[in-house]
C-alpha cells in the first residue's frame, strides 16, 4: 500500500488533539465523552493499536511488530508507535 503524503494523522496524536473518533471502535466521540461500547482492559489501558483513523472514522490498515505497530489511513497518513514512545 502507498503511504499517503498527508501528516494530519501523526500530527494530532503528537500534539494530542482530541479525537473525533475513537481510534480502537470508530465510533464518533460524543461532546460528553460517555462511549456506547464496551472496550476491553487492554483498549482501555492504551495497549491496543488504534483499528480507526481519529479524525475521520475510517478503518486504518496496521502492521504489528516485535517492537510496536505501524497505522496507514489512506487520507490521513502514517503514524509509527516508535513516534509516541509506546
Amino acid at each position: 500500500m502507498k503511504t499517503p503524503e498527508s501528516t494530519e494523522l501523526l500530527e494530532a496524536l503528537l500534539t494530542g488533539a482530541a479525537p473525533i473518533y475513537h481510534p480502537n471502535t470508530g465510533e464518533k466521540i460524543p461532546e460528553d465523552g460517555e462511549l456506547t461500547v464496551t472496550l476491553s482492559p487492554s483498549a482501555r489501558a492504551g495497549l491496543e493499536a488504534p483499528r480507526y483513523c481519529q479524525i475521520c472514522g475510517r478503518r486504518i490498515v496496521v502492521q504489528i511488530r516485535p517492537d510496536g505497530w505501524d497505522a496507514i489511513c489512506s487520507r490521513h497518513g502514517a503514524v509509527d508507535s516508535k513516534y509516541l514512545e509506546r
